[in-house]
């Protein structure tokens, strides 16, 4: 008697997860629309560049605003998966479910579509697509490796990332209803640059530092790299249009130097530029076991 083959899996995640053409290319991952609002006007991340949004921004004086995924475009996307790879499994690996409403939408859209699993990955922008991307290369690596295995993995991964960035315009963070007034304005009037970071699935802010966005990274990489044991091989950092070569030179140096194998720079798209603004900068890895 032959063996049972083991179904195909096929990776979905959000456009929020900033994951590069090549990455989705090469490993075959694919990726449902979120959604931006600008001057009245609804859009899908990655209609275009944040690059050209935050132009329209700086022209204008128009901020965006952001929203989830629906069930719709859940819908859409896994039937069109289906309709290619009728024997596949879908393994949907979701933008942080407290952050947005993309993961139940998803999870609507499932219903009475067995072949469809879905995880909240607790992570957003380059820290989701690490652990998108480092289960698609277990999948590539592994190919008997059954969609409930990709799951653990991703569950496995997901405790294990780490996130932080610091905005380039607080305004955006004010915008999106992140920040109050209050906060805004105090923290201008004396040039704090707040970090963020990913807590449990939440983005928090946690240190606040003083002076120029070139000293506030070099600060804020410091304390990621020293506050705990992470995994040397891979990190991940995260831009947005703005950010000066020097401070990603100096910031890639500096993990070079730490022992990072390989190490990636991921230019925000129009979702995470909408929170972020133009000049931001960010990091993630995955933290030993």
């Amino acid at each position: 008697m032959a063996p049972t083959q083991t179904a195909p899996v096929v990776l979905l995640a959000e456009s929020g997860a900033d994951i590069p053409e090549a990455a989705r290319r090469s490993l075959g991952i694919e990726v449902v629309p979120m959604h931006v609002t600008l001057a009245g006007e609804t859009f899908d991340d990655g209609a275009v560049t944040s690059a050209q949004m935050l132009a329209t921004c700086a022209e204008t004086g128009a901020v965006p605003t952001t929203s989830g995924c629906t069930p719709h475009d859940f819908t859409v996307a896994f039937d069109r998966i289906h309709a290619e790879h009728p024997d596949a499994r879908i393994l949907h690996l979701a933008y942080s479910a407290a952050t947005t409403c993309s993961y139940d939408s998803a999870l609507t859209a499932a219903e009475g579509r067995d072949y469809v699993t879905s995880v909240d990955v607790k992570s957003v922008t380059c820290a989701q697509y690490l652990v998108v991307s480092e289960v698609a290369r277990f999948l590539r690596d592994n190919p008997d490796a059954t969609v409930d295995d990709a799951a653990d993995l991703a569950r496995d991964l997901s405790g294990r990332i780490r996130l932080g960035f610091i905005p380039g315009d607080l305004a955006f963070l004010r915008a999106g209803g992140r920040l109050s007034n209050a906060a805004y304005l105090g923290a201008h009037l004396l040039r704090i640059k707040p970090t963020v970071e990913m807590v449990d699935g939440r983005l928090v802010a946690t240190k606040k530092r003083r002076g120029s966005m070139a000293r506030a990274c070099r600060a804020f990489l410091d304390d990621f790299l020293s506050r705990e044991g992470l995994d040397r091989s891979r990190l991940a950092f995260v831009y947005s249009s703005g950010l000066s070569d020097e401070i990603r030179a100096e910031a890639e140096a500096r993990v070079r130097e730490a022992g990072f194998q390989e190490v990636e720079w991921v230019e925000t798209g129009c979702v995470i530029a909408s929170h972020s603004g133009p000049g931001s900068f960010g990091a993630a890895a995955i933290a030993e076991r």
